[in-house]
């Protein structure tokens, strides 16, 4: 039945997301029939016939599917074809395609039914760390290399860091000027975060020049403390004292009481003891509650008054709550919906700016920034 976008935009929010849960449903039904149906043609080898050489073939010239969609889903169908349970728990959202690519190579008669429960509605990343454990990877070496020279950027190199003793080896590798088209081409690829056993990781990023001699000169100061000046070192040293700083400059956090300093009247500054009781109650993660359950965000977190300070909410621990920044502007557009009176509210700009919008208007004046408005964490 073919439903039109336009139909969408009728229904109710409450209907609607009855709608998008239902398609979820159907989309994993027939995505299982598929790959339950693909595993019996590959069997009988029926695109032969078809004039396909291989069922890849036959998926992306007649099917039509995209070469990333097939591969998937033809390894999805032998899988399942092999661990016929796998087919059930896909169907049951249990297991996802990408979950069964990287536990195929894993699966044995013996661990399959342990594995595809362990993997139960998990994550990506989580799914990789699993696999992690069942197979170690050997802890590789901390390099720093030089990439070859982009036009016009600066200079930078890769650094590789993993648990290792062994010392910093330089590999020289730059680039001729004779081959600015492939300088040109060159892209900045994404930063690896690769788990090789259940408890170590690989790190591997880019970094400018002016980083790299940092990171000499901090080898060289800590020769003593770490002879090799293995990367690894530095970099858990170094976020040590960064993840100190954080709590410290966020939370409040101290290593000894100090005595609080009273409030002014009518501050919307929260003390420092609310913002550390709040963070140990919410657990350093978003405290929304929603229909199906509590938001799982712990990035970009503010602290949120439950009774706006706006409407004379004050910052006491049971008037303050952790939000995400969406939660927490979710929660302001409902506050200050249209069925309430306008109020005047605040809206940082990109200048750091304070932006004061009364009403439906839009108009705007500024005023220099005096306190903060969303006490968030980058």
């Amino acid at each position: 039945m073919a439903t039109s976008a336009l139909s969408f935009a009728d229904l109710s929010d409450n209907d609607l997301l009855a709608a998008v849960h239902r398609l979820a449903v159907d989309e994993r039904r027939v995505t299982a029939n598929l790959i339950a149906s693909l595993a019996e043609l590959d069997a009988r080898r029926l695109y032969l016939a078809e004039g396909c050489s291989s069922l890849f073939t036959y998926c992306t010239q007649i099917l039509h599917l995209s070469e990333h969609a097939a591969y998937g889903r033809i390894e999805a169908a032998r899988v399942t074809r092999k661990y016929p349970v796998a087919l059930e728990r896909l169907e049951a959202g249990d297991i996802t395609l990408t979950t069964i690519g990287l536990l195929a190579p894993h699966l044995t008669p013996d661990n399959y039914q342990h594995l595809f429960e362990a993997a139960r509605q998990k994550s990506k990343r989580e799914i990789e760390h699993l696999v992690a454990t069942l197979r170690p990877q050997p802890c590789v070496p901390s390099t720093v290399r030089k990439l070859p020279d982009q036009i016009s950027e600066r200079p930078s190199l890769s650094i590789e860091a993993a648990p290792a003793n062994q010392p910093l080896m330089p590999v020289a590798g730059g680039a001729s000027s004779a081959e600015p088209t492939m300088m040109m081409q060159l892209k900045a690829k994404p930063a690896i975060v690769q788990p090789l056993g259940a408890e170590r990781y690989k790190v591997q990023f880019t970094v400018a020049k002016e980083t790299f001699e940092k990171l000499r000169r901090v080898q060289d100061l800590m020769r003593h403390a770490c002879p090799s000046g293995d990367v690894a070192v530095v970099f858990d040293r170094a976020l040590t004292m960064l993840l100190q700083h954080l709590e410290r400059t966020k939370l409040a956090q101290v290593s000894r009481s100090q005595q609080q300093r009273a409030t002014a009247p009518g501050s919307r500054h929260i003390p420092s003891a609310v913002r550390r009781a709040v963070w140990v109650r919410d657990d350093g993660r978003c405290a929304f509650v929603g229909t199906r359950g509590r938001c799982t965000e712990r990035g970009f977190l503010e602290f949120h008054h439950v009774v706006p300070f706006a409407d004379g909410g004050t910052a006491v621990a049971d008037n303050i709550q952790l939000r995400c920044r969406a939660h927490n502007q979710h929660e302001s557009y409902l506050w200050f919906s249209a069925e309430k009176p306008p109020l005047v509210r605040e809206l940082r700009d990109y200048s750091g700016r304070l932006s004061a919008r009364s009403g439906p208007s839009g108009q705007s004046t500024h005023r220099p920034l005096a306190a903060p408005v969303l006490h968030g964490f980058p």
